[in-house]
């Protein structure tokens, strides 16, 4: 996760807690006893050593049932496998065993690191959304359970291939996890069932928020001239739409997603507007990202109800971060601050009032932290071989987020349908790329690459 000013990190919420594991909410779930004999270690291959990345690892070695083993690390950029391999050997010396003939450094270098893994073992696929993919293509070839970090995609080609390779996986029996850790929020789970209950009647409007100052790599200056071209495009990924779906996707996925959780649907159509603002960096030097810095999205269901989202990735305004559910028959707070903060709560009327207040949401300390609550549902599945994909509300939450963004960029109203059916692919061939490739937007003589321009491009982003 990316760091902000009203929510936790992945990397802050460990460091918080001292790393300590939350227990699964599968209470009473009981795990196959093995013999001391037998070797019972799920190993794993990370491929994407970011931050997110080392991220994920880490909570995959602390779920309580192990054991597990990271055997191999794969990345396009040795300097941050190196730095991920050290952070994670000193964190979890007893669990880390990657020599350096198991690390891989390239664009190949996924299918080395799955190579080294057995089937019914784990992929973690870190990378940029672009490559998911791919990387997901192979982890089902090779008979590997998988864990993907949120976004999936940005397009309509590569959800539909998506969707298709989340069926493969179902037929292969294989688990599948989606880093959308707002689902294992214990909170958010419990008022999820109590919506679903009738608590607030029949859910109207949802609003959510996610206005913080600018985080990760959103905003970029013009590419120095090194690295080659496309792989700093990767490092910045988050300025390219082909490598993040942008600041959209990546950063407001996770309230969007819980919303349409909440009403167990899915909106089927946007419109939109956003735009550019401050587009020079602190030293004067002109931004090339592919971003808006803020956007407004109203969200349409079947029924006629809403989901109003607001992001902005301003600094030195109001900043809020929590999103809001309003029924026929109450009010509740779904994230009190950040992408699935405690504590949830529901009210009479349509307002936070105290006086009010008919539930309050109450989690046990080790059931805490959602993302180790998702690993721990993951291997829990594994263990005793229930059904888990999670593949499907993952790119069906990608495409919800990716036709809210596309509806700003262009101006026009979007359906679900049309951008899951858009024949607009921004990464083609990514599975033929070397270190040699050409990005695949290309910049201009003064460094700037093509930006959303509604009105003027038609139903094109850039």
């Amino acid at each position: 996760m990316l760091a902000n000013n009203n929510g936790s990190t992945r990397r802050e919420f460990l460091s918080v807690t001292g790393g300590a594991v939350a227990a699964s909410a599968l209470v009473g779930v009981s795990i196959p006893h093995v013999h001391a004999a037998e070797d019972n270690t799920l190993r794993l291959a990370l491929i994407g050593c970011g931050g997110r990345g080392t991220g994920a690892a880490l909570d995959a070695l602390s779920v309580r049932y192990g054991p597990m083993k990271l055997v191999a690390m794969a990345d396009v950029f040795e300097d941050r496998l190196s730095l991920s391999h050290k952070s994670l050997q000193a964190q979890a010396p007893d669990k880390v065993d990657v020599p350096d003939d198991r690390k891989f450094v390239g664009f190949n270098a996924y299918q080395n690191a799955m190579e080294c893994l057995k089937p019914g073992d784990i992929a973690i696929l870190t990378t940029p959304l672009a490559f998911r993919w791919v990387h997901f293509r192979n982890a089902i070839q090779k008979g590997l359970h998988v864990f993907m970090e949120k976004p999936v995609t940005a397009d309509g080609p590569t959800s539909v291939r998506m969707l298709k390779l989340a069926e493969e996986a179902s037929a292969k029996n294989l688990k599948v996890a989606v880093g959308l850790m707002s689902r294992h929020s214990r909170a958010l789970q419990e008022l999820h069932a109590r919506v679903q209950n009738g608590e607030i009647g029949d859910i109207v409007l949802m609003r959510a928020y996610r206005m913080t100052g600018p985080v990760g790599s959103a905003f970029s200056e013009k590419w120095p001239g090194e690295p080659k071209e496309l792989l700093w495009q990767i490092k910045r990924f988050h300025s390219f739409l082909w490598a993040s779906g942008g600041c959209f996707n990546d950063f407001y996925i996770h309230v969007i997603d819980h919303c349409c959780w909440m009403k167990n649907a899915w909106p089927v159509k946007a419109q939109a507007l956003g735009g550019r603002h401050y587009r020079n960096s602190p030293s004067g030097n002109p931004y090339i990202d592919q971003n808006f810095d803020s956007y407004s999205v109203e969200y349409t269901f079947g029924d006629g109800a809403k989901l109003l989202l607001d992001g902005r990735c301003v600094s030195g305004v109001n900043q809020i971060y929590s999103s809001y559910l309003h029924g026929t028959q109450g009010f509740a707070v779904a994230s009190k601050s950040g992408d699935c903060g405690l504590p949830s709560s529901i009210y009479l009327g349509q307002s936070e009032n105290p006086a009010k207040k008919t539930w309050e949401s109450k989690v046990a300390p080790d059931e805490r932290n959602p993302y180790a609550n998702e690993w721990n549902d993951l291997v829990n599945a594994i263990r005793n071989d229930a059904p888990y994909n999670e593949a499907k509300y993952g790119v069906e939450s990608s495409v919800v987020c990716s036709m809210g963004r596309k509806a700003a960029h262009t101006g026009l109203e979007v359906t679900f349908d049309e951008m899951l059916n858009s024949n607009q692919e921004y990464a083609p061939d990514i599975d033929k790329w070397t270190l040699d490739s050409p990005p695949p937007v290309q910049s201009n003589a003064a460094g700037e690459y093509p930006i959303p321009m509604p009105g003027l491009k038609g139903d094109a982003e850039y």
